[in-house]
């Protein structure tokens, strides 16, 4: 129907009584107001032989009242006395005094309308008239309609202005969380990659050093995207780094994040996360899982899942997580995820699937050349410049062959 308020003012002839015309929409209803014209003189009116009316009420015309068939339909002025409809609306028109409608119609659509009184002479309104006012309906449509589109471009870009400067500010709260380089761990190699679907993402990672020599290995993903996603994934980071080295077990931060989020997340928010605690020296891994994709390691036995369970944070506080571990030989290199490398889709709705990516990780290559190798097959499978679905996040760890660390070979 329309896209916002208009008022216009309508004085039809010389003894015409004029009221004012005005139409709003967004909920497709239009709004009509009559005004009275305070202050005239005597002898102005006497001149003009115009007069005003007397109220200022309100109403509303819902989508489905049969009146704005009529107005729709109507090709010039309607005269509502000769009306007989079950409608709200034109109760309402005719209690304020309005007889003649002029619909304001442009382009086949009903944008506004022309509500007049009676004439003061009490003669109806002629042929003249009526011919008058949808001569002037038929240059006020138009311009009504290019003002309400240049509103409405002027709301959109407002509103793109917005979004865009939320978008900045998420992305700059998400950057300054993101590591800028992966630990220097003699021995290992540690590689991680970060592209997110959108401006701004869901998806983190971190490396935190332990007093006792471990690092903890972090990869996660906030459900929702833009400033609300920014900022649970800086609470949950903060949390992490600060509990981590007091907790020590992978298990027992999780479990306190879990508690602290649930006090503060949004409503249908959550975050799954892994957290890894990995002793270079040896080799040794001890992990827990708080609903995120299962890390893959690959062996000398081929390719297996770290399994452990638990449920994703802030959905739930008391929760425990149970503690798992492993350990990674000279030669061994794990995979860390999350779901948009898996579960991308190609044009025919297939998904890369976790099989794929388990077969990926089997092949002899170094942890770094297993990012590249992964993005390149996904290339591959859903074809060049498609739309990334999800936000993809790989972390690899691979500790090399002849490793040995402080004291000689492993």
């Amino acid at each position: 129907m329309t896209t916002d308020l208009q008022v216009t003012r309508v004085e039809a002839a010389a003894e015409a009584a004029p009221a004012e015309a005005a139409t709003k929409s967004g909920r497709r209803t239009l709004r009509d107001r009559v005004r009275r014209r305070r202050g005239a003189s005597a002898a102005e009116a006497a001149t003009s032989g115009r007069q005003t009316l007397v109220t200022d009420p309100g109403f509303d015309i819902a989508p489905n009242d049969p009146i704005l068939t009529v107005f729709q339909s109507a090709g010039g002025a309607v005269d509502i006395t000769a009306l007989e409809l079950d409608s709200p609306a034109l109760r309402q028109m005719r209690e304020v005094g309005i007889v003649l409608v002029v619909p304001l119609v442009t382009s086949g659509e009903l944008i506004g309308l022309l509500n007049l009184g009676p004439r003061l002479s009490e003669r109806g309104y002629s042929s003249d008239d009526k011919q008058l006012l949808d001569t002037l309906a038929g240059y006020a449509a138009p311009a009504m309609r290019v003002g309400q589109l240049v509103r409405q471009q002027e709301n959109e870009a407002r509103q793109r202005e917005r979004i865009e400067q939320e978008l900045k500010v998420a992305q700059l709260i998400q950057q300054q969380f993101l590591p800028k380089s992966v630990p220097d761990l003699p021995t290992w190699q540690l590689s991680a990659f970060y592209r997110p679907a959108r401006t701004v993402g869901g998806d983190f990672y971190d490396f935190i050093e332990l007093p006792d020599g471990r690092v903890i290995v972090v990869v996660g993903d906030v459900t929702d995207k833009g400033v609300p996603a920014a900022l649970v994934m800086a609470s949950t980071h903060a949390l992490l780094r600060s509990n981590a080295p007091r907790l020590l077990s992978p298990g027992a931060i999780l479990a306190t994040v879990n508690d602290l989020l649930c006090e503060d997340i949004p409503a249908h928010m959550f975050v799954t996360c892994l957290v890894m605690a990995v002793e270079p020296a040896t080799g040794s891994i001890e992990f827990a899982n708080a609903g995120h994709n299962l890390p893959y390691l690959r062996g000398k036995d081929g390719v297996t899942e770290l399994r452990a369970t638990g449920m994703p944070l802030g959905l739930m506080p008391g929760m425990t997580y149970d503690e798992n571990t492993a350990v990674m030989r000279p030669g061994d290199c794990l995979l860390l995820h999350s779901d948009g490398l898996a579960e991308a889709h190609n044009n025919d709705r297939e998904m890369f699937g976790f099989p794929r990516l388990a077969e990926i990780v089997g092949r002899e290559v170094d942890a770094e050349r297993l990012i590249d190798l992964c993005l390149s097959e996904l290339e591959r499978f859903t074809g060049p410049g498609v739309e990334q679905e999800d936000d993809i996040t790989l972390v690899t760890l691979e500790r090399r062959l002849g490793a040995h660390y402080a004291g000689g070979p492993s």
